[in-house]
């Protein structure tokens, strides 16, 4: 191959510059576009904001109004609230695809940093990565937790509480920043993580007594069989998750949680129990540590995980069953609907076949 000539070097480097004239056009407009977008997004903020304010003030206008009122104007005030509620819904909508402030717990950990995704695609590959990063760590503290139930050696152990205390960090933030875009997890399962988060901790600065060793195996296959339960999880809300948002009925940045919700009802016969014996496996640590806190060698850390896991087991217990009987009273009002509609119904068609033959 022929060495390049000087020529070809001065030619190479003018239509590299010709291009780079146009990659400044290109950029400036980008820039422009930029602006423009910013500004655009303001505007709307500030709109959707009003919108609420006014439909606040209408709200408490209606209320005080429907009073002496005859019966046509009250209809019209319902209809007026329908229309209110869909609005309502209508403005959560444009809410998505527009930067929103970070909440008080991101802004301590992250500063002003913006975390809104604004492109619905990016928004559903942020929160299946976060599914996966969840799975592949269930993965692992199983297999740590076989390891410590095979070995007893404290760096593997104290390796192990570590990877807890920074996988649930990580699970706060990263549920932080899926609130901030839009997804609709419960105020329990993110307290469920700052609590475990901080039980976690406690286990780590926990010293190697003789109370931490009776503690120490129950607490392994704890972990062995929650690891193994969240795997189960995994697969079947992941299933429905993508089934019925092929189908519509339900929002990108919805996700898998340690519990029951209000969706994960078709097929759940074989994981609901799963989750309670989780639930009372956490009371029966709770238990445990209470009678380890009257031990000898036991430190404050025992009395106050015991606090913690009880406290968990209480939310998780009561926050599951709330929804498991609010769905079993909506399925049970759906069939008395449906039995009174097919009531209706069937009167309906035995009149119409009533009247010719009254008029024969």
């Amino acid at each position: 191959m022929d060495p390049p000539d000087i020529e070809s070097v001065l030619k190479d480097w003018e239509d590299l510059s010709v291009e780079y004239k146009d990659l400044e056009i290109l950029n400036r407009q980008y820039q422009e576009k930029l602006e423009e977008i910013s500004e655009l997004q303001e505007k709307c903020l500030k709109g959707i904001s009003h919108q609420k304010y006014r439909i606040g003030i209408i709200k408490q206008a209606s209320k005080k109004l429907r009073k002496g009122l005859d019966k046509e104007l009250v209809e019209r005030l319902d209809t007026v609230e329908k229309e209110e509620e869909q609005r309502l819904a209508q403005l959560y909508e444009m809410e998505q695809i527009l930067p929103k402030q970070n909440g008080r717990y991101l802004k301590i950990i992250l500063g002003n940093v913006n975390v809104s995704i604004l492109n619905k695609n990016d928004k559903f590959k942020y929160k299946d990565e976060y599914e996966k990063f969840k799975l592949v760590l269930s993965g692992i503290g199983f297999l740590m937790s076989v390891l410590n139930l095979i070995l007893n050696y404290r760096a593997v152990e104290l390796a192990f509480i570590f990877l807890l205390v920074w996988y649930y960090c990580t699970l706060t933030i990263r549920e932080s920043i899926l609130k901030v875009n839009g997804s609709r997890i419960k105020g329990w399962w993110r307290l469920h993580h700052f609590i475990s988060t901080a039980a976690a901790g406690i286990l780590l600065i926990w010293p190697d007594t003789t109370a931490w060793q009776l503690f120490r195996t129950q607490f392994m296959w704890f972990n062995a069989y929650i690891s193994f339960v969240q795997y189960l999880q995994f697969v079947y809300q992941q299933g429905v998750l993508y089934r019925l948002k092929a189908l519509g009925e339900r929002h990108n940045m919805d996700i898998t949680i340690e519990g029951f919700h209000s969706w994960m009802w078709r097929g759940l016969s074989f994981l609901l129990p799963t989750l309670f014996i989780g639930y009372f496996f956490q009371l029966y640590n709770a238990y445990t540590l209470y009678k380890l806190s009257y031990h000898p060698t036991a430190t404050w850390h025992v009395p106050v995980l015991a606090v913690m896991f009880f406290i968990i087991f209480w939310g998780n217990i009561r926050t599951t069953g709330i929804v498991v009987f609010q769905k079993l009273d909506s399925k049970d009002r759906a069939k008395l609907q449906y039995r009174v509609m097919g009531q209706r119904d069937s009167s309906a068609s035995k009149n119409q076949e009533e009247k010719p033959k009254k008029t024969n």
